[in-house]
């Protein structure tokens, strides 16, 4: 059963629509909705969240429906879900327990479950008082710490050492993901953004013919994937796929997933991906915004791409995204369409942002020099008098970054024009 709420300056709608995400969410968690509600409220309350009220409503509803889960679209209080749970006599969660428990179905990858693990005992921690049933058992003696400590304490000790140890595993597991981008650092990275079941995945593998595991459900995605991405002219560059987004993103699932989203924090332009489909593309595109920004990854040079046009019913909807957005590319990643628009429009947006800076550093500097390397292709390099000139190649941004770390005197002068990358000779 699942449970919505109305506060003032909602529409009734858009608690509509956020409903039928959650029966997604609750579908791909391999539930089934058996029943539905939605409350008015001018505020929430404490103790119920929805009221007593409305809780033994529920209850009534979900004995009829015989439903054994109900889930909650906005995150609960662990007071509200005991509270809940004794007058529904039913399991009792929210949004951000049903999304954990999709990654949790999802994850692969010993990063992926190690993250998810780690999200979902931060979740649990402070829920301990309903998820256990020993709770009164009292403890004491030798080898245990504290005399007569509740069995909740212990509970709640192993778990935070359990987190501990996962935090150390998550940075082993990061301080080899950075020595495999090392590698790739001097290379251009585009990243694939966007809500989730977007299409990012499907057009990962149209561009790249990669093998992206791809389903129509929320969250099939969760591991970043890198393939190589050939331009026009014999250059190439790296697409990166990342997880969706959603509205009400649990923020300690944010935390947990760090590294997946870093992945998409070094690229050097985004690939924002709308499912042009759905009937609140707009509000996706937002929530999308919302999360970059969050990241600070909002002021990217971004290709701005509305898949799945194919799947557009409604007359005036491609026309009005057209004139809104006058850059942005229309496809349907699925069946081909607009395959060659899209790979001409990235392929603009990295010709626009690469840049070819020449910087001065001394011979000595091999910090600096290092980093310039990593952090760029280095075109040529000469030598004399103590001194290397570099000419590098890179975004514009991480050229100015670079360009800090050139001797005083650098044959790069403040005002120099930063030429696009088809005006520069190769």
């Amino acid at each position: 059963m699942l449970v919505g709420v109305v506060l003032p300056r909602m529409r009734r709608e858009t608690a509509e629509d956020h409903l039928d995400e959650l029966a997604r969410l609750t579908e791909t968690a391999g539930g089934v909705v058996v029943d539905r509600l939605i409350q008015d409220r001018d505020r929430l309350d404490a103790a119920y969240f929805v009221g007593r009220g409305k809780a033994e409503e529920i209850a009534s509803h979900a004995r009829g429906s015989r439903a054994d889960l109900v889930v909650f679209d906005d995150d609960l209080s662990p007071a509200q879900v005991k509270n809940l749970e004794k007058l529904i006599e039913a399991k009792v969660i929210d949004r951000s327990g049903l999304i954990l428990d999709i990654f949790a179905r999802r994850a692969r990858s010993r990063e992926a479950r190690t993250q998810v693990e780690l999200a979902q005992l931060n979740y649990l921690l402070p829920r301990l008082t309903r998820r256990w049933t020993h709770l009164s058992r009292q403890v004491g003696g030798i080898g245990v710490r504290g005399i007569g400590e509740t069995q909740i304490e212990i509970d709640r000790r192993l778990i935070r050492h359990r987190i501990s140890r996962l935090r150390e595993d998550l940075d082993r597991i990061e301080r080899g993901r950075q020595t495999r981008r090392t590698g790739r650092r001097g290379a251009t990275k585009g990243a694939l953004v966007g809500y989730t079941n977007s299409g990012k995945s499907t057009l990962l593998n149209a561009l790249t013919r990669a093998d992206a595991f791809v389903e129509d459900r929320l969250f099939a995605t969760l591991d970043p994937l890198v393939r190589r991405f050939e331009l026009d002219r014999g250059r190439h560059i790296l697409l990166i796929d990342t997880v969706g987004f959603i509205r009400k993103l649990p923020h300690h699932l944010v935390a947990s997933f760090r590294s997946t989203l870093e992945a998409a924090a070094e690229a050097d332009f985004l690939i924002h991906v709308v499912d042009i489909g759905h009937p609140r593309y707009e509000e996706q595109m937002e929530v999308t915004h919302q999360v970059l920004a969050g990241l600070g990854m909002d002021s990217r040079p971004t290709v701005q791409v509305f898949n799945k046009v194919d799947r557009v019913t409604q007359p005036g909807i491609l026309e009005r995204a057209r004139r809104l957005h006058p850059d942005a590319l229309f496809i349907a990643a699925g069946k081909g369409l607009g395959l060659d628009s899209a790979r001409a429009g990235i392929a603009r947006v990295v010709s626009e942002d690469l840049v070819e800076r020449r910087i001065r550093m001394r011979v000595a500097d091999a910090e600096g020099i290092a980093q310039i390397y990593d952090q760029s292709h280095v075109v040529d390099a000469s030598y004399h008098d103590g001194y290397v000139d570099l000419t590098l190649r890179t975004s514009r941004a991480r050229a100015v970054a670079l360009s800090r770390l050139g001797t005083e005197g650098s044959v790069d002068a403040p005002d120099r024009p930063e030429l696009p990358l088809e005006e520069v000779a190769p």
